[in-house]
């Protein structure tokens, strides 16, 4: 049997929530965070706002999402260079970020 794929699910809430800052923070997960060994998918964008059903999440405004072969993808992705200088980049602008890895 293979090994189950990874789900991991990044929203950033921003400091300052302008559509700058935003499109800043999604051109630095591309420029960092795309083309990793073991990555099936990738996508980030800002929170769609016309989304306002009570149970849509309103506090976020920028969601990555990336679909891992494996956790030693995963793994692998979370130690790689590219990652950490994104992190350092971009940590200060951040109010919170929330996480949620799941197999899928």
């Amino acid at each position: 049997m293979s090994e189950q794929s990874v789900a991991h699910m990044v929203f950033f809430t921003l400091k300052e929530p302008s559509a700058a800052a935003i499109e800043r923070l999604v051109s630095s997960c591309q420029q960092h965070l795309t083309d990793h060994a073991g990555v099936t998918h990738f996508s980030v964008g800002p929170r769609g706002e016309e989304f306002t059903r009570p149970v849509n999440n309103q506090s976020y405004q920028v969601g990555l999402h990336v679909v891992f072969q494996s956790k030693q993808a995963h793994d692998t992705y979370q130690a790689h260079p590219r990652h950490l200088a994104f992190i350092e980049e971009n940590k200060d602008s951040w109010e919170k970020v929330e996480i949620f890895d799941s197999y899928v």
